[in-house]
């Protein structure tokens, strides 16, 4: 039987499909914590969602190019990214991708760091530049999220727009259980930062969609290139991910050995835990 999700999870937003995406006619289908859903885009320009199983019309919103729906109540609004909105950005949809692990496996891949030279050699990292330096992590319980800050890591290529390596700063945000938004240094605008997330769609506990969005500072590539970027590194976690061993996260500190380019994983699981989060995870024994 599947788990029973927490009130922590049942009641937050989760992405279900680019916006762009959505158009009239025929009802598409997904699935969202094992539960399946209908959706299309009405007359009137809004998107609908409805339980197959009930026929209940849920919650919608759009926001940074997807739609987000919830199964409990969820609350008025989803967590900010206001460089989304500034004006001389380019914002894209890098591709919704079926992954078979479960949601917190992805997020805590893509808060570490330490795999970047052996993973995406040449591209995120490379041999013998493999030191995580030190960095700092806070929960925020005002916020409601993690962050981490002073990561810094050298890259051969940290975007399409670079043409050497450079050392690049990081600032990690985890705002949402199965979300997580990255800062990074921006090789166009040394004053500003790319922001690049992923949104997890928990379809099962042990398999998701990861929905990429970019939001670059970029005058000289294209939106395919930048695109094709992305999804090029993302291909290259892909089968990593795959590979992880439980597909869901243990919550316990002691299940997997901690190293210090794990600060942030740590924190996370702690958080996942104070939350009351179940699905997608092993939770600590009491």
């Amino acid at each position: 039987m599947p788990t029973a999700p927490s009130a922590a999870i049942l009641d937050a937003w989760h992405v279900f499909s680019a916006a762009a995406e959505i158009g009239p006619g025929p009802y598409r289908s997904t699935l969202l914590l094992d539960t399946r859903l209908d959706y299309r885009r009405g007359a009137d320009g809004a998107v609908e969602v409805r339980r197959r199983d009930t026929g209940a019309l849920l919650p919608v919103i759009e926001r940074y190019g997807f739609a987000w729906t919830s199964l409990g109540t969820p609350p008025d609004d989803l967590f900010p990214i206001p460089e989304f909105y500034e004006p001389d950005r380019k914002n894209m949809s890098c591709g919704s991708i079926g992954v078979n692990v479960s949601a917190p496996r992805a997020i805590e891949n893509f808060l570490d760091m330490g795999h970047f030279p052996y993973v995406h050699t040449g591209i995120l990292g490379e041999e013998p530049h493999t030191e995580v330096k030190e960095y700092d992590v806070e929960i925020s319980y005002e916020r409601d999220e993690i962050l981490a800050t002073r990561c810094r890591f050298y890259q051969p290529r940290a975007a399409l727009s670079a043409d050497e390596g450079q050392d690049v700063e990081y600032i990690y945000r985890v705002p949402h259980p199965y979300c997580s938004v990255l800062y990074k240094s921006c090789p166009a605008d040394e004053s500003r930062l790319d922001v690049i997330a992923i949104f997890c769609q928990p379809m099962s506990e042990d398999t998701i969609r990861a929905h990429l969005l970019q939001s670059m500072i970029d005058e000289e590539n294209t939106l395919t290139g930048m695109r094709r970027f992305q999804q090029t590194i993302f291909g290259q976690d892909k089968p990593i991910l795959e590979n992880q061993y439980p597909k869901r996260l243990p919550l316990d500190p002691r299940a997997e050995t901690p190293i210090r380019a794990d600060k942030s994983a740590i924190a996370y699981r702690r958080w996942l835990s104070q939350k009351g989060v179940n699905y997608g995870v092993i939770p600590q024994a009491a």
